[in-house]
């Protein structure tokens, strides 16, 4: 889209329409102490090649995943991304496809919804998919609304401590303006205790929202903590690794009611941190509650196969205080990523990416375990992401690591409400995540650098050969 600068008669017309004399007096109504009272702070412009040159010499700065040894988890992670996936996601009919409001001229987009929504419910168990929501984190917070209307308790919401703390965020701010008590229960050995979460629990309680694996990479114990919340009338919500499924028990046969995750990892760049992909699975008898969009089969009065849009109660559909959600959309086009991703790898190549994941982390958490001052933080079981305890500041071994090629991370420092559950040792602790992308000879070379690089620390246990 062209862009027009507004003219002076443009200016005056626009004035003209909503009754005011001059821009200033139509500025009038913002509190001057909100008003900048000088010009902006703006270079002096550039001619073209300039403008050019300086755009490719800050593009020259900028590093991605395919120039340095990615291990840095958190959410977002660095699989292998087969050409596939971008050749048909890229494809007209899809790359520029509107909303499919018209089903009978959308029936490309609505069968890959379909087929999105078909491959869902087999990764989790689970017997319904809505055709994806906005990202992980929201998704987190419109199951805990489907879990609120579902058993009609509008009063408490608990989330294990465990959960990340972006997620727990947004949740708080969807909750800030119900009234409703959102309780975290503390992990701080890295994953909840059992006894701790069933005696946290009441009858007011709606759901227990539960990560697995955790943000400490961490696995909880999923089906204990489901029968936990079943045992007060509660929903089981179960923020899941898709990419874990290839080798652990899916939400629903752990006992989930709705399973939610971040589809990232499936067919997804990291791309500066979004877009990404929502994605939300519940058992048959909370269909009624689910937000965005849900896909269903049919014939047409010719008897052929077609697709169409089901249960819409979006509020684009219907009225308002009857809509499930807020929701309007959908994230379509990386939706269709992660079905072109899943049905490249099927069954069991999905396990072996599984496998190699975690074979490759368990290898990099002993490797880094050999140097001093290095350790896992807790002893508990994972799969391709876990947290390293750093005897010193962990954003100094981050910098030292990524002087050397190498991106970790993030520092858990960073997170205020992880610093509230692990205390001090927030300053300590990072994560590390290995993917199926990484090598036994970058892991090695990622020992070795931090082994051979002296650390600027005085502490006596920090890293770095002894002179």
């Amino acid at each position: 889209m062209a862009y027009l600068f507004n003219t002076p008669d443009d200016i005056r017309t626009m004035l003209e329409t909503i009754g005011v004399e001059s821009i200033e007096e139509f500025f009038a109504q913002i509190p001057d102490h909100l008003q900048l009272d000088r010009p902006l702070d703006l270079p002096v412009g550039m001619s073209e090649p300039e403008l050019e040159t300086h755009l490719r010499e800050l593009a020259a700065a900028c590093h991605g995943t395919s120039s340095r040894v990615c291990l840095m988890g958190g959410g977002v992670y660095d699989h292998f991304i087969p050409a596939a996936v971008d050749e048909i996601a890229s494809r007209g009919e899809f790359y520029t496809a509107y909303t499919p409001y018209q089903a009978e001229a959308s029936q490309g987009s609505l069968q890959a919804f379909f087929e999105f929504q078909s491959l869902i419910c087999q990764l989790t168990g689970m017997d319904v998919s809505n055709a994806s929501l906005y990202e992980g984190g929201t998704a987190v917070s419109e199951a805990v609304f489907m879990a609120m209307r579902a058993t009609k308790r509008h009063d408490r919401v608990v989330v294990l401590g465990s959960l990340h703390p972006e997620y727990q965020q947004i949740l708080e701010t969807y909750l800030g303006g119900l009234g409703c008590q959102l309780d975290v229960i503390a992990t701080p050995e890295g994953a909840a205790d059992v006894q701790v979460v069933r005696d946290s629990l009441d009858s007011e309680t709606s759901c227990l929202v539960i990560q697995q694996p955790n943000v400490f990479g961490a696995l909880e114990e999923l089906e204990s903590l489901c029968q936990a919340a079943h045992d007060v009338g509660a929903l089981a919500i179960a923020s899941f690794d898709p990419i874990s499924l290839g080798l652990l028990k899916s939400p629903a046969v752990c006992g989930a009611d709705i399973a939610v995750a971040e589809g990232q990892s499936l067919g997804i760049p990291a791309q500066y941190g979004g877009p990404f992909l929502g994605i939300l699975a519940c058992r048959h008898k909370h269909v009624r509650q689910m937000p965005g969009r849900l896909i269903g089969q049919t014939v047409d009065q010719h008897g052929r196969r077609c697709f169409v849009l089901n249960l819409q109660a979006r509020e684009q559909h219907i009225r308002r205080e009857k809509a499930t959600s807020n929701i309007c959309t959908n994230q379509g086009l990386l939706a269709l990523r992660a079905t072109v991703y899943l049905a490249l790898l099927g069954r069991q190549g999905l396990r072996d990416v599984s496998e190699l994941c975690c074979r490759k982390a368990h290898y990099a958490a002993e490797r880094l375990g050999e140097l001093p001052g290095l350790e896992l933080m807790f002893s508990r079981p994972f799969f391709k992401e876990f947290t390293l305890r750093y005897h010193g500041d962990a954003t100094e071994l981050i910098d030292r690591a990524a002087t050397a090629g190498f991106d970790l991370g993030p520092a858990l420092g960073r997170f205020p409400r992880l610093r509230e559950s692990l205390g001090e040792a927030a300053d300590q602790a990072l994560l590390v995540a290995v993917t199926e992308q990484r090598t036994r000879e970058e892991i090695d070379r990622l020992v070795e650098s931090l082994a051979a690089t002296p650390a600027t620390s005085d502490t006596p246990q920090t890293l770095g050969k002894p002179a």
